[in-house]
């Protein structure tokens, strides 16, 4: 079965630390495409202060020259808050059931899932594959400890299955944060080797990030 993978996010700025845990998962989980899907106005933390049009800019700066990884535009195209349901959904109606969809997502994002709009929904959808980080526990209970209990996969169902299950994946991660990324370049520091060049020359350009509240 065709699979095709979607790692969401504000991207803002994109990093090293998101392209190579893209890339990663990419080629260990044998995906056939990585889309990077930039959120237009995410509904479950603070709106960017940066614009989505630029980045959205970056983003295709930094894959410019990588074509494991591809720019998915479509909650860039949609007015409103972006809720993750709604992208699966149009994204399973494009391709039908014959395609694997896994949204990809961190340990975090998957112990706050029940605070997402319509998150029961999503495994119906896509798997979820779930990349572990240093320090975290899983659930013992609780509505997440049900969801792994009920649907805890392996990488073999991610082409055999079209939706379903939550695969858990322990990855190396950079560790690279974009809040770090902002603070150094507010305080007129320099980012230099956190993240592409030809990103930080966009940055650099347009003047973003010289205000603590971008």
């Amino acid at each position: 079965m065709r699979a095709i993978a979607l790692f969401g996010g504000t991207f803002n700025p994109v990093h090293f630390g998101h392209l190579r845990m893209a890339l990663e998962l990419k080629e260990t989980l044998g995906f056939d495409e990585m889309r990077l899907l930039p959120s237009h106005q995410p509904a479950h933390r603070a709106q960017p202060g940066v614009t989505a049009n630029a980045r959205r800019d970056m983003l295709a700066l930094a894959l410019e020259h990588c074509p494991a990884l591809q720019l998915d535009e479509r909650e860039l195209q949609r007015q409103g808050p972006t809720y993750t349901v709604d992208t699966l959904q149009a994204l399973r109606a494009e391709l039908g059931n014959q395609v694997s969809i896994s949204f990809c997502m961190g340990l975090d994002s998957l112990l706050g899932l029940p605070g997402w709009h319509r998150w029961q929904q999503l495994i119906r959808l896509a798997h979820l594959v779930v990349v572990t980080r240093p320090g975290w526990q899983l659930p013992e209970q609780g509505p997440v400890a049900e969801l792994l209990a009920a649907h805890r996969g392996d990488v073999d169902t991610l082409k055999q299955q079209a939706a379903g299950s939550l695969v858990l994946r322990e990855q190396t991660l950079l560790p690279i944060s974009a809040t770090e990324i902002r603070s150094l370049i507010a305080s007129n520091r320099s980012p230099r080797y956190l993240l592409p060049e030809r990103v930080l020359d966009y940055i650099q350009t347009h003047q973003l990030y010289k205000s603590e509240n971008q």
